[in-house]
């Protein structure tokens, strides 16, 4: 596996090595010991998540405030998404920056996205399995993000306005400048 270093501090791309034979593939989804020494960043992962989605939801952007706020390692199963993260660590050199890439069941890719971010996905592809390790344990009353068309942070979701489907509690989100830092 391979761990790159993004423009964001503390979020990282993981590729994994994915050795095929006529049966298929394999590869080590995740491991700790090469993480942790490539990273210098101790984590403990608590709590794995799946969500399928079709073509044109975004989710998030998401994150948790406090003593809740969690580090994900994301990734897709199925599909393809256009997954975004944002730092929102007001002592981060990168505070306020975005970084986003195509997740995809093809590429196998991983981002690391630390805590103190928000994250969200938009699904490019019929429908997207997408699947997260968390750190910490959701709480509901920790709960919050940040509107997905902020004007402040422009993001190209790669859909049309035709397409975009989100649902309800994410429309009503706060905007960026509302947002609370970590």
């Amino acid at each position: 596996m391979t761990i790159k270093e993004t423009p964001l501090k503390d979020c990282y791309i993981i590729e994994p090595k994915v050795f095929y034979d006529e049966r298929g593939y394999f590869y080590e989804q995740f491991n700790e010991q090469v993480f942790q020494a490539e990273t210098k960043l101790n984590v403990k992962f608590v709590q794995d998540n799946v969500s399928e989605s079709k073509f044109g939801v975004i989710r998030g952007l998401h994150y948790q405030q406090g003593m809740h706020s969690q580090a994900k390692l994301v990734t897709v199963l199925e599909g393809e998404v256009l997954d975004v993260a944002i730092d929102l660590r007001k002592n981060s050199p990168s505070f306020g920056k975005q970084f986003s890439m195509i997740l995809s069941s093809e590429n196998k890719k991983q981002l690391f996205v630390p805590k103190g971010f928000a994250h969200g996905f938009s699904v490019l592809s019929k429908t997207a399995r997408f699947f997260y390790k968390c750190d910490a344990y959701y709480n509901k009353e920790s709960e919050t993000g940040i509107k997905y068309n902020d004007e402040t942070l422009n993001i190209d979701w790669q859909l049309k306005d035709g397409e975009i489907i989100v649902n309800d509690k994410d429309k009503h989100l706060p905007d960026f400048k509302s947002a609370i830092y970590f």
